[in-house]
C-alpha cells in the first residue's frame, strides 16, 4: 500500500454500526441547536472502524481523501454524508466536496481540537481575562499544523451558534460551533480562510428563533452602514518606543497637559487615518498642545452620534481606514511628541438588532431589569456592571486600546450616568441599592477595577472622568476610603464641569453687569483641590444652540474677540489642565457641525477678516509655549501650595489677580481684566522677594488683534503693601485682557 494510506482492520474485529448521523443529532444540526457538533461530525472510532460524517448543504458529493485512498461518502439527504471505513485509527484526511459546477478540497473543520485552553475558559468564567481580545472574536492562526481562522463568541443563553460569512455564501448551516463546557463560549476553527473574510454569528435564541449578529469582539468592521465583522490581524510595526519609555516619567497631574479635542471624521472631512497623519500632528505640534483628545474612535453606525453610541467596542471605525491605519496615525502623533487621549464609552450601547442588545435572545450585556437597562436620555441600553463577564468585556476593552493602539489616556464618557441609579429617573422609576441608597454599587466596583487594572498594566496612561456631580473621590486612589465610605474611583483626572459652566456664564454677561457675577469666576477655587481637574471647553459647549466660544461673548466683533482672548488667558493660568475643542483656537463664529467640520476658510489669506482669526490662533500658540516653559502653571495644579489669590474680590473693577508657584517657589502673576477700559497705574500686591517683573504674555497685543496696551518695561515693586502682600507693582491693564508676568 502507498505510504500514508490507512491500514484496514481485520473484518472480524467488530460488528459494524451505521455511520449515519442519528435522527436527534440530525434534527439539531439542521435547526442550528446542536451544542457539540464535533462529537457527531468529522471522523470517529466506532464499532467496525472509523465513521466519517459531513454536513455540507448543497453539496452533490463528498469524498474522503487520505494518503492514496479516496472513498466516496453516502448521501444521506439534507446535506448529510457518511461512510464507515474499517480502520484501526482515525487517519489524517481531507474532504473533497463537489458542488454543481465546482469541486473543493479542504480540511474538515470538525477534526480539530478546541483552540481555547482550560485556563482561558477559567479566566473568562471568573471575569478576569485581561487579554480577552486574544481569545474571543476571529483570529487567523495555525492550528494543528493547518492555517485557518478561530471563531469564538460568548453567548451563554444560545441554543446553538453558527458562523456565516463571505466564505460560505452567508449560510451558516454547515458551520455549527461547539459550546465549551459551562463557560458560555462557542468555538469553531475554520481551516483555509484568513484575513479579509466577512462574517457574523447566527444565533438560535432560547425560543428557537434566529438572530444574526456582528461579533462583539470584532477588531475590524465594514464601513457603515454595512455591519459585518471582518477577519483581521495586525502587521503594524511601531516606531514610538522612545515616546512610550518617556511618558511614565512624570504623572499627568504634575506635568503640562494642554489638550486639543478632535472629531477625526470632520477635522478635515474626507481624509483617511494615514492622510490625517500627514496633517494633524504637524498642526497640533505647531500650536504647542501636548495632547490630542479624539472623540470616540470605536465603530458606531450613526455618524451623527459623533461616536458616542458604539456597536464595535474593539474596532476603530472603518470610515477612515483599517486598524493598522489608525495605529499609523497614533504612531505619527507620538513621533511628533504628542500624546493621544481617546474618548471611551462604557456607559451604554445602542439597541441595533445586529449588535449587542439581547445578543443571544435574552439580556446579556444589558441589565436584566428593564428599568435598569434602559438609558432614559439617549434611548440606549446600560451595561450590566454587576455581571462579571460584562465587566471583563469592558475592562479588557480599556486595556485593548492602551496596549494594542498605544493610547496614552482614556477619557471616560458619562460617568455620572453610571454612578447613580436615579440618573434622569423619576421616583418609582428606579430601585435603591442594597443599602437603600442611589449609588450604583456595581458601576462603582467596575470603575475601580478598570482604573486599577489600567494603571497596573500600562505605565504612563491616564484615565479621565467626565463626571458632572460632586461624587466624592473620583480621582482618589481606589484603596483610600472617603467620608462616604467608598474607596476612590481611581481616575487620574476629572473634567471640571462646574468651572466651565460658571466661567462661561460670567463671560456671557455685559461687562457692566459682571461685577454682580464676580463669584462665578472665583468659586472654582473653593473646591479646586478636591480633585485633579481638567478645564474643558469641549464639543458639548459649541453645539445644539450653545454657540461657538467667541459667539458666547457679548458686544461687537472686536469685544467678542478681546473677551475670548482674555478668557483663554484666564483659563491657561487657572489651576487645572486645559482642553479646547477644534475650531475654537481660531475663533470660529459658527457652531461645530460634524457634517463639514471647522471653518478653515476663515484662515484663508484672501478672506478679509483672516487676521482676526489668525490672531487668536497665534495667541493659543503663545499660551501653550509659555505654559509649557513655566512649571508654575502646571507642576502644582493639584496642590494648594501652587496658588495664592492676590485679589479675588475686585468685582467693581472686573479684575482677578493671582499667583501660581512651581515646586521651587518661582511665581507667575496672572492679572485678568474683564472690563472694556484701560486702567493705568493699577496697583497689585506682590511678594517682596522679586526684584522686578516683566510681561511674558498679554492678550491685548496688536498681533493677536488687540489694542496693543502693554507693559513693555520691567516693573519694579514698591515697598507699599497691598492686597495682603508686603509689596506692590503698578500696571497698565489693557481692556478685556489677561496679562502674565514673571520675575525679570
Amino acid at each position: 500500500m502507498p505510504d500514508g494510506t490507512p491500514r484496514f482492520a481485520p473484518p472480524e474485529a467488530e460488528i459494524a454500526v451505521s455511520p449515519a448521523v442519528d435522527a436527534g443529532d440530525r434534527e439539531r444540526l439542521l435547526h442550528g441547536t446542536h451544542h457539540a457538533p464535533h462529537s457527531v461530525l468529522g471522523a470517529h472510532r466506532v464499532p467496525g472502524g472509523v465513521a466519517f460524517r459531513a454536513f455540507r448543504p448543497y453539496a452533490r458529493a463528498v469524498t474522503v481523501v487520505s494518503g492514496g485512498m479516496t472513498v466516496d461518502l453516502h448521501d444521506d439527504g439534507d446535506g448529510f454524508f457518511s461512510g464507515l471505513l474499517p480502520l484501526r485509527e482515525v487517519p489524517a484526511y481531507r474532504l473533497r466536496v463537489m458542488y454543481e459546477g465546482t469541486e473543493l478540497e479542504t480540511e474538515d473543520a470538525y477534526r480539530f481540537l478546541p483552540t481555547l485552553g482550560e485556563l482561558d475558559l477559567h479566566l473568562i468564567g471568573e471575569g478576569r481575562h485581561e487579554e480577552l481580545w486574544t481569545v474571543l472574536g476571529a483570529h487567523p492562526m495555525t492550528h494543528q499544523g493547518v492555517d485557518g481562522t478561530r471563531f469564538s463568541v460568548w453567548a451563554p443563553n444560545a441554543r446553538g451558534v453558527r458562523v456565516a460569512g463571505s466564505f460560505n455564501f452567508w449560510d451558516g448551516a454547515g458551520f455549527p460551533m461547539r459550546s465549551l463546557g459551562s463557560s458560555g463560549v462557542w468555538e469553531l476553527f475554520v481551516p483555509g480562510i484568513g484575513e479579509g473574510e466577512l462574517y457574523k454569528f447566527e444565533i438560535t435564541r432560547p425560543d428557537g428563533s434566529k438572530t444574526v449578529r456582528a461579533d462583539p469582539m470584532a477588531r475590524r468592521t465594514e464601513v457603515p452602514p454595512a455591519t459585518s465583522s471582518i477577519v483581521t490581524s495586525s502587521r503594524y510595526e511601531w516606531g514610538d518606543a522612545q515616546w512610550l519609555e518617556r511618558r511614565a516619567e512624570v504623572p499627568a497631574h504634575r506635568a503640562p497637559l494642554s489638550v486639543y479635542e478632535v472629531h477625526l471624521p470632520s477635522w478635515r472631512p474626507g481624509l483617511t487615518y494615514r492622510q490625517l497623519a500627514d496633517q494633524l500632528p504637524a498642526y497640533v505640534k505647531d500650536l504647542g498642545f501636548t495632547h490630542v483628545e479624539l472623540m470616540p474612535v470605536a465603530e458606531h453606525p450613526f455618524g451623527g452620534s459623533w461616536g458616542y453610541q458604539v456597536t464595535g467596542f474593539y474596532a476603530p471605525t472603518a470610515r477612515m481606514g483599517t486598524p493598522d491605519d489608525f495605529k499609523y496615525l497614533v504612531d505619527a502623533l507620538h513621533r511628533a511628541g504628542i500624546g493621544v487621549i481617546m474618548d471611551w464609552v462604557p456607559a451604554h450601547f445602542p439597541r441595533d438588532e445586529w449588535a449587542l442588545a439581547e445578543f443571544d435572545g435574552r439580556p446579556l450585556y444589558e441589565h436584566s431589569d428593564p428599568l435598569r437597562a434602559a438609558h432614559p436620555d439617549w434611548g440606549t441600553l446600560e451595561f450590566d456592571f454587576g455581571r462579571r463577564e460584562v465587566r471583563n468585556f469592558l475592562v479588557a476593552n480599556a486595556l485593548y486600546w492602551c496596549e494594542e493602539f498605544h493610547i496614552d489616556g482614556l477619557r471616560v464618557d458619562a460617568v455620572a450616568s453610571m454612578l447613580y441609579l436615579d440618573y434622569s429617573r423619576e421616583p418609582g422609576e428606579w430601585t435603591p441599592n442594597e443599602h437603600g441608597g442611589r449609588e450604583n454599587l456595581d458601576a462603582v466596583a467596575f470603575l475601580q477595577e478598570m482604573n486599577a487594572t489600567v494603571y497596573r498594566r500600562v505605565p504612563g496612561v491616564v484615565t479621565i472622568a467626565e463626571e458632572s456631580t460632586a461624587w466624592d473621590g473620583v480621582t482618589r486612589a481606589t484603596h483610600h476610603r472617603g467620608p462616604s465610605g467608598f474607596g476612590g474611583l481611581g481616575f487620574g483626572l476629572k473634567w471640571n464641569m462646574g468651572w466651565m459652566h460658571d466661567s462661561l456664564e460670567y463671560m456671557s454677561h455685559e461687562p457692566v453687569h459682571r461685577k454682580y457675577h464676580h463669584g462665578e469666576m472665583t468659586f472654582s477655587m473653593v473646591y479646586a483641590y478636591s480633585e485633579n481637574y481638567v478645564l474643558p471647553i469641549s464639543h458639548d459647549e459649541v453645539v445644539h444652540g450653545k454657540r461657538s466660544l467667541v459667539s458666547k461673548m457679548p458686544g461687537d466683533w472686536w469685544r467678542q474677540r478681546a473677551d475670548l482672548r482674555a478668557y483663554l488667558g484666564f483659563m491657561w493660568a487657572h489651576p487645572g489642565k486645559q482642553l479646547l475643542f477644534m475650531g475654537q483656537e481660531f475663533a470660529q463664529g459658527a457652531e461645530w457641525s460634524e457634517a463639514h467640520g471647522p471653518d478653515w476658510w476663515l484662515l484663508d489669506p484672501h478672506y478679509g477678516a483672516e487676521a482676526d482669526h489668525r490672531g487668536v490662533r497665534d495667541l493659543v500658540r503663545d499660551l501653550n509655549t509659555v505654559y509649557r516653559a513655566t512649571p508654575a502653571l502646571w507642576q502644582y495644579d493639584t496642590e494648594p501650595a501652587g496658588f495664592r489669590w492676590v485679589t479675588g474680590d475686585a468685582a467693581d473693577d472686573n479684575v482677578l489677580a493671582f499667583l501660581r508657584y512651581d515646586a521651587d517657589g518661582s511665581p507667575l502673576l496672572a492679572v485678568c481684566h474683564f472690563a472694556p477700559v484701560v486702567r493705568r497705574d493699577y496697583r497689585v500686591g506682590v511678594p517682596d522677594d522679586v526684584p522686578a517683573w516683566h510681561e511674558v504674555l498679554n492678550t491685548d497685543v496688536a498681533r493677536y488683534g488687540g489694542s496693543d496696551v502693554t507693559n513693555p518695561d520691567p516693573v519694579k515693586p514698591e515697598p507699599q503693601g497691598w492686597h495682603g502682600l508686603p509689596a506692590s507693582i503698578r500696571l497698565t491693564l489693557p481692556p478685556l485682557a489677561t496679562v502674565w508676568l514673571r520675575p525679570a
